[in-house]
């Protein structure tokens, strides 16, 4: 199979791309970034593309498996807008242009919560991209909504303290949905239900 991956650099983006390169089943993996990243491996092409401008590398999208898992915050966003394009703009135009060019299965992490028809700006995003790309045609689409994460390394503050709230929390049998899942775990997810072989949407709550 082959492995194109948006969101490389990310949190997720990290562990997902390491596993897909030892992972036997992936004999391509083809990373699109804004910027150069070295990743010593014979299996990984590395694109570096303008996300503002998908019809310059869109006839690149060429695959099995398309891994979307690009995010920002609002504040390194600067703006709602901001954080909208890379969100939702840049994941479902590289979306549409994987899928015309035949990329049969679509897996993206979204958020616990999301709905497009919330109030709230983020759930909102997260839940209108859900819904168009579920309208693109992919054979599979797979979507995780994964609760807070546990990121290794973390300069957070604020998700520190989160995840310690959160645990308190689940440890007195409350917030069981909100349970924070290591990063590693959403990649592995990701995997596995690309290699699946099943059809259809799946909405996947962790």
């Amino acid at each position: 199979m082959k492995a194109l991956v948006i969101g490389a650099t990310g949190a997720v983006g990290k562990d997902l791309v390491q596993q897909l390169l030892t992972d036997e089943a992936f004999e391509k993996v083809d990373i699109f970034v804004r910027r150069e990243v070295n990743i010593p491996s014979e299996k990984l092409t590395v694109h570096v593309v303008d996300f503002d401008r998908p019809e310059t590398w869109a006839d690149q999208l060429q695959g099995d498996v398309l891994f979307s898992c690009m995010g920002t915050t609002i504040k390194a966003a600067g703006s709602q807008d901001a954080q909208w394009k890379v969100d939702y703009t840049y994941q479902f135009e590289t979306a549409k242009a994987a899928r015309a060019n035949g990329v049969k299965t679509y897996v993206l992490v979204s958020s616990v919560g999301a709905n497009a028809k919330s109030k709230v700006f983020y759930t909102k995003m997260k839940g209108a991209l859900d819904e168009a790309v579920q309208k693109l045609g992919f054979e599979g689409c797979f979507i995780l909504r994964p609760p807070s994460l546990i990121r290794k390394g973390s300069d957070r503050l604020g998700e520190k303290l989160g995840v310690v709230v959160i645990k308190a929390f689940n440890s007195l049998g409350l917030l069981q949905k909100f349970t924070p899942v290591p990063t590693e775990r959403v990649a592995a997810i990701m995997i596995s239900v690309a290699k699946s072989g099943h059809s259809g949407v799946e909405i996947i709550t962790m």
